[in-house]
């Protein structure tokens, strides 16, 4: 790569990381932006996981600094969806780079759609109530085992789909977004070592990458912090709509 395209990179990548912890979604940026880079697809896959690792730690520590991080949910969501990653990896790995290509198109227009169509609020206080009671549920962990699945092989639109998760949970969406970074980072650390064993990193184009998002990552918590529950549902619907939008017209 051209040394010109090193700073779009970290632009995409500061870009990335305010999207990916506001919402989710960041890596439908940075995985075309790789590909058009040169790196082949499962390259590309697995080299955009150092950015979401580092930006992850930094969005980690942020909600954590603020006191809005629920170190339980390492249990009943992390775990489940690490083991769900290592799944998810391994598909990713063993097909080749023209069905990666035509799969993730299917399954980010599907994740589009489908998360337009999904409740993006709360729910009632009893609804909330109960799902707390019940959340450390195997029906809880198995949703965040398959949510896993999908980060393994892809990462682009999980925070969506976790999201939705906690919000089932009776989480509202900046203590669900505080689950999210901690869920991701858990499953990312394994989704990397996995990707780098097997050739499948690189590393210079992953650390400028990385560089962006980390800053992202930084100023994503923090306005998700100061703005609250309603000002992150209107940047989640609207961030949902401008991807179902641009992958309509892909």
């Amino acid at each position: 790569m051209d040394w010109v395209g090193y700073p779009l990179l970290f632009a995409a990548g500061a870009v990335a990381g305010v999207i990916n912890v506001v919402a989710g979604g960041g890596s439908f940026l940075t995985l075309p932006i790789l590909m058009f880079m040169g790196l082949p697809a499962g390259v590309a896959n697995g080299t955009n996981r150092v950015g979401i690792l580092l930006q992850n730690v930094g969005a980690v520590w942020s909600f954590e600094r603020h006191g809005v991080l629920d170190w339980r949910s390492l249990v009943w969501a992390a775990l489940p969806a690490s083991l769900g990653a290592g799944v998810g990896v391994w598909v990713a790995l063993v097909i080749s780079d023209q069905s990666f290509k035509r799969v993730l198109a299917l399954l980010m227009l599907t994740l589009a759609l489908w998360t337009l169509w999904s409740p993006s609020s709360a729910g009632s206080e009893e609804q909330k109530n109960g799902a707390r009671r019940g959340r450390r549920s195997l029906l809880v962990a198995g949703a965040f085992f398959l949510v896993g699945v999908y980060g393994g092989f892809v990462q682009a639109g999980v925070g969506f789909l976790i999201l939705a998760a906690t919000t089932v949970a009776g989480l509202d969406l900046v203590r669900g977004n505080a689950v999210k970074v901690l869920t991701v980072l858990c499953f990312t650390v394994l989704a990397l070592t996995l990707f780098a064993l097997n050739g499948r990193v690189d590393w210079l184009m992953g650390g400028t990458l990385a560089a962006g998002t980390v800053l992202g990552g930084l100023i994503g918590a923090r306005l998700t912090i100061l703005k609250g529950h309603r000002w992150v549902r209107g940047v989640v619907t609207v961030t949902v709509v401008l991807f179902a939008i641009k992958l309509w017209f892909t």
